[in-house]
């Protein structure tokens, strides 16, 4: 039986991109939304125009200024119930941990280039850190990777990746992503969110454009 967890992305932009929309559809989609899926700090400015798979009132949003605010965390913080997914931390994200952990705190900003760390604003709360591995990963591949390890009880050295994939639009165009991605099993291709790669592709146009 899958061990049910809990994800919770802390909301660290001023806005809401058309690429963390994405992330952010792609997060509910794979865990499933309901009381399983938080968005924290999410001012209400935003949440009024979240589109309808993120603001039906199974996804739990909240405008919460700390992720231990949430219903439950507090007590489960306290409990060590949480934990952060840390690039910073010194133990990696293990099968083990489903049994230590209820929550699994991200700063929704795991897929910066370079890194920023903007993860250390989250560490004052004390929530115990763990690792996913060396490469840096966007939000919702975190989030997929941290599943399979803590509710399908697969270690992290086992999953498959795509590592800095060459997205390829014709002979003389193509972009490469600087994160690891998890490979889907039938294609060999990095998963990425629906419409991902179409927008990659306009971003991509616009600064070719720049420099006609």
């Amino acid at each position: 039986m899958a061990l049910q967890k809990k994800y919770v992305v802390e909301h660290m932009e001023e806005g809401i991109s058309p690429w963390v929309l994405l992330e952010y559809l792609a997060i509910s989609h794979d865990v499933g939304g309901g009381a399983k899926f938080y968005l924290t700090s999410l001012p209400p400015s935003l949440k009024s125009s979240l589109p309808a798979q993120l603001s039906d009132p199974q996804v739990a949003t909240t405008t919460s200024a700390e992720v231990i605010d949430l219903p439950g965390v507090r007590s489960l913080a306290e409990q060590g119930r949480v934990c952060l997914l840390d690039p910073s931390a010194t133990k990696d994200l293990s099968p083990e941990d489903a049994h230590a952990f209820d929550y699994f705190v991200f700063g929704g900003i795991l897929g910066d280039d370079p890194p920023r760390d903007r993860t250390g604003e989250l560490r004052k709360y004390g929530f115990e850190g763990r690792r996913l591995g060396p490469k840096q990963m966007t939000t919702d591949t975190a989030i997929r990777v941290t599943k399979i390890v803590v509710e399908d009880q697969i270690a992290l050295d086992r999953i498959e990746y795509v590592d800095f994939p060459e997205l390829r639009w014709n002979k003389h165009e193509s972009t490469e992503m600087p994160f690891r991605y998890v490979k889907d099993g039938r294609t060999g291709e990095p998963i990425m969110p629906q419409g991902m790669r179409e927008l990659i592709r306009q971003d991509s146009n616009r600064g070719f454009d720049d420099f006609e």
